[in-house]
């Protein structure tokens, strides 16, 4: 066991490919090999002053691979803050890191993360993540982060046109609004009710320098949706807190078409609206992404 382990960290440590910046992908698959087949392994065993001097080494690989990412990031956060790349040039720029990975992914039972979702928190979450400072109302459902890949199949899915405004209904830390801007180019809006989540999604829109994304600290019952077009919703909420937010955007759709896209546990309820279409499947599956348009106006 120790030889094996051993011979794996020197593997790592003598691949100098892993440490040019460019290659994220190999080093995401390599940190997953010190984490869960180095690492674990040797937390499991009982200690000894040999498997101690193989985890410090396994821990010194690991932080000069997160380095070089860093690296990585801080230069793509440069030419995104820039205005570098446009809409197709952030999607080629995203496909250049991670290959088919972003096109690849096999729908799940589980809200499952993956390496987009390593390089886009990289990338996009530039601060420490801040504890909510309110107490969720009931029926209110707790923050988890939408996976990367869900956000890239919904801007697929919905091919927004240069018109559509796009709503992230309960935008927590801000990453669908932003990406949906950065992969699509419209004006994305999030609305959060937790203001320390809402704030830090604005430090992390200006650390960007994009103008078209913003986020508003407000109940989403009371939020102004008269522009928006595209609506997702990754269920901030359920119950009659959700159904009260529908009839607000079937009050919306009365002006003209809308779309809403859902993932998680609010799609069956989502797809009971008799004024709501799903576009792609029945919508009772809780983690697969799903389209709704409202009537052709």
């Amino acid at each position: 066991m120790i030889n094996e382990l051993q011979f794996c960290i020197q593997a790592i440590e003598a691949d100098d490919t892993l440490y040019e910046i460019e290659n994220f992908h190999h080093r995401a698959q390599t940190i997953d090999q010190l984490d869960f087949h180095i690492l674990d392994r040797i937390s499991s065993l009982a200690p000894t002053p040999v498997l101690l001097e193989l985890q410090q080494w396994a821990i010194q690989l690991k932080c000069k691979l997160e380095q070089a990412d860093l690296q990585l990031f801080t230069q793509l956060r440069q030419k995104i803050s820039a205005g570098y790349y446009s809409p197709n040039a952030f999607n080629a720029m995203v496909s250049k890191y991670l290959g088919d990975t972003v096109n690849c992914a096999v729908p799940s039972d589980e809200p499952g993360y993956d390496d987009l979702d390593t390089f886009i928190n990289g990338l996009l979450s530039v601060y420490p993540v801040p504890a909510p400072v309110l107490e969720q109302e009931p029926e209110m459902i707790y923050y988890q982060k939408t996976p990367a890949r869900i956000i890239f199949e919904m801007v697929a899915l919905a091919r927004p046109t240069p018109n559509d405004v796009f709503f992230d209904i309960g935008s927590g830390l801000g990453q669908a609004a932003i990406l949906v801007n950065l992969l699509s180019g419209i004006v994305s809006k999030g609305i959060e009710y937790e203001p320390a989540y809402c704030d830090y999604a604005c430090r992390c829109m200006r650390s960007l320098q994009l103008q078209g994304v913003t986020f508003t600290n407000i109940n989403a019952h009371q939020g102004d949706y008269s522009e928006g077009t595209l609506f997702f919703f990754y269920t901030p909420f359920e119950g009659s807190m959700l159904q009260h937010m529908l009839d607000i955007l079937q009050r919306e759709s009365r002006q003209r078409v809308i779309r809403i896209f859902t993932y998680g546990h609010c799609s069956p309820l989502v797809a009971q609206q008799s004024w709501l279409t799903c576009i792609n499947g029945t919508g009772m599956h809780h983690y697969r992404l799903y389209g709704f348009t409202s009537a052709s106006r």
